[in-house]
C-alpha cells in the first residue's frame, strides 16, 4: 500500500508523539514510508519529549511474506528487540529530565540537548533495523521497561554503561552476519556509538575520551543481549515478538562483590550469582576459568569454584574501556557452550563508576 501522508506529515505526528490516524503497522514494511535516516533532521534534532516517528509506533510489525527468510533476519531481529530497549532509555530520560536537572549537577547547558540528540540517533537506528528485516519476519516491537534511575546523576552513570556494551555487543553481531552489507551496517552504528560514549566521557564525566588502541570484543553477542532482559516488565511484551534474544542460553547472571575488589586491573574479584534460582553446577572433576576480554585479546584465570573468586589479569591496561568476563569451563572460553556465567562488566572508564554500576 502506498504511503497515505507525506513525509512532512509524519514528522509532524511524531513531534505531537501521537500516532498517524489510520496507521496500521503494516505500512512500516515499506521503507520509504515515512523520514529515512540520514535524510531527515527528525533523527538528529528532534527535541520534543513526545515519542518520535517510528518510536511512537511500538506494535510488532507481523511478517506479510511466507517465503524464506532474509539471511540476516534473526541477527537484526535480536538487534531491533536490544534497539528498543535503548531508544526507551533515552526517551525516558528525555521525559523524565530538563536542562536543569544537568545544569544543577555543574555540567553543560547543552547536556540535556545531546540526550535528546542520542534519543533521535538511536530513535533513527529502529527505523534502519526495520527496514534490515525481510517482509518474511516479524519485526519485534517494544517491551515495557524499567532502569532503576531515580536522578539526572543514576541516569548519566548508567548511559555509560550501555553506550559502552552496545559497542561489544556489535562487534559480536559483526561476526554473526551472513551479508557484507550488515556487517558494513554494524561497524557504522558501532561508530555512532562510540560517538555518543565520546560525548559523555568528555562533557559528562571530564574523563579522557580514549580507550587505547582497541574497543572489547566479545564474540557472543547474545549473551549480552540477554543482560538487557533485566530491564524488562516481565510479560510486557508482545505475543508476536520472537524469542529474545534467539538462540537465548538464558545464563546465570553474574555481578561482583563491589566492596571486596577495586574492578581493575590486578585486583582480586569475588563473582556474586544475581539469581539464586539460576546458578552453575560446577563438576567437581573439572577445572573452572573466569576468563576477562579487553581489547581484541582474552586472558583466562583459575577460578576457585568454592569462593567463587579469581583475579583480573593485572596486564590489561587501567582505567581504559570495559573489561568483559565470564566463568567457563574451557581456557579462553573458544566456545558458546563452555561459558557457564556471565558476562559481567567491569566498566574502566570512568574509574569512578566501575563499582557503582
Amino acid at each position: 500500500m502506498a504511503p497515505i501522508f507525506s513525509a512532512l506529515a509524519v514528522v509532524s505526528a511524531a513531534a505531537l508523539g501521537s500516532c498517524l490516524p489510520a496507521l496500521s503497522p503494516q505500512q512500516l514494511n515499506d521503507p520509504t514510508y515515512g523520514p529515512v535516516p540520514g535524510e531527515a533532521d527528525l533523527y538528529n534534532n528532534y527535541t520534543g519529549k513526545a515519542r518520535p516517528f517510528p518510536g511512537n509506533m511500538t506494535a510488532p510489525i507481523s511478517a506479510t511474506g511466507t517465503g524464506v527468510a532474509g539471511p540476516d533476519d534473526l541477527l537484526f531481529q535480536n538487534l531491533l528487540s536490544a534497539e528498543w530497549a535503548i531508544y526507551s532509555f533515552y526517551q525516558q530520560g528525555v521525559e523524565a529530565f530538563s536542562e536543569k536537572d544537568f545544569t544543577d549537577l555543574g555540567l553543560p547547558n547543552t547536556t540535556y540537548e545531546r540526550i535528546s540528540q542520542i534519543r533521535d540517533n538511536e530513535d533513527g537506528h529502529l527505523r534502519i533495523f526495520q527496514d534490515q528485516i525481510s517482509s518474511n519476519s516479524v519485526k519485534p516491537g517494544a517491551c515495557k521497561y524499567i532502569f532503576g534511575f531515580d536522578n539526572a546523576e543514576t541516569y548519566l552513570a548508567l548511559q555509560v554503561l550501555l553506550e559502552v556494551s552496545s559497542m561489544a555487543f556489535l562487534t559480536g553481531l559483526v561476526q554473526q552476519a551472513k551479508l557484507n552489507a550488515t556487517k558494513g551496517a554494524l561497524v557504522a552504528i558501532a561508530e555512532v556509538e562510540s560517538r555518543h560514549n565520546t560525548w559523555a566521557l568528555i562533557d559528562v564525566w571530564g574523563a579522557n575520551p580514549f580507550s587505547g588502541p582497541s574497543d572489547t570484543v566479545y564474540p557472543y553477542a547474545n549473551q549480552i543481549l540477554d543482560i538487557t532482559n533485566q530491564f524488562i516488565v516481565p510479560g510486557s511484551c508482545p505475543a508476536e515478538n520472537p524469542v529474545y534474544p534467539s538462540p537465548r542460553q538464558n545464563l546465570p547472571p553474574l555481578s561482583f562483590n563491589m566492596t571486596a575488589s577495586t574492578g581493575e586491573p590486578g585486583s582480586k574479584i569475588d563473582f556474586v550469582f544475581l539469581d539464586a534460582t539460576n546458578v552453575p553446577k560446577f563438576d567437581d572433576s573439572k577445572g573452572y576459568y573466569a576468563v576477562f576480554f579487553h581489547g581484541v585479546n582474552n586472558i583466562s584465570v583459575p577460578l576457585d569454584t568454592k569462593t567463587n573468586s579469581s583475579v583480573i589479569p593485572k596486564e590489561f591496561d587501567v582505567g581504559r574501556g570495559i573489561i568483559v568476563g565470564v566463568l567457563a569451563d574451557e581456557e579462553g572460553a573458544p566456545t558458546l557452550e563452555s561459558v557457564v556465567a556471565g558476562p559481567v562488566f567491569l566498566l574502566e572508564q570512568p574509574r569512578e563508576l566501575t563499582r557503582q554500576i
